[in-house]
């Protein structure tokens, strides 16, 4: 499949949900050796720059995902760095991706959900 001139879309984090992002990434980033890329309040980013990073993100009354009951709700989604959000949101659109009503903060990123309902972020941030 050619892409052409098509915007460049890259991997580049998996991103875990959480009650408190910055214990978290402390954990990983002391357990990988990977210092923090990007940290907001509600959101810390681990990784090297050009790689594919580890993302912790705030959610209001986080609960733990239960082991071995896969009933609840997700808890880690995959992001993708692109350089131009609207050019790589038309192109999964056309893929098959679907734009869900709600976006946290869609001049930084975007919600998209894959054909089978996976949450995914696209970021110009990575």
């Amino acid at each position: 499949m050619s892409t052409g001139s098509i915007s460049s879309i890259r991997w580049s984090a998996v991103t875990f949900d959480c009650a408190d992002p910055a214990a978290l990434a402390r954990f990983y980033g002391e357990a990988a050796g990977l210092p923090v890329l990007y940290a907001t309040d509600g959101f810390v980013l681990l990784g090297r720059d050009g790689t594919a990073g580890l993302g912790f993100n705030r959610v209001a009354d986080h609960r733990p995902p239960s082991w071995p009951d896969v009933s609840g709700a997700k808890q880690a989604h995959l992001e993708f760095g692109v350089d131009d959000l609207d050019a790589a949101q038309a192109r999964l659109v056309a893929l098959g991706a679907v734009v869900p009503d709600f976006q946290p903060d869609p001049g930084r990123w975007r919600v998209l959900l894959d054909p089978a309902g996976h949450p995914f972020c696209l970021s110009t941030l990575a």
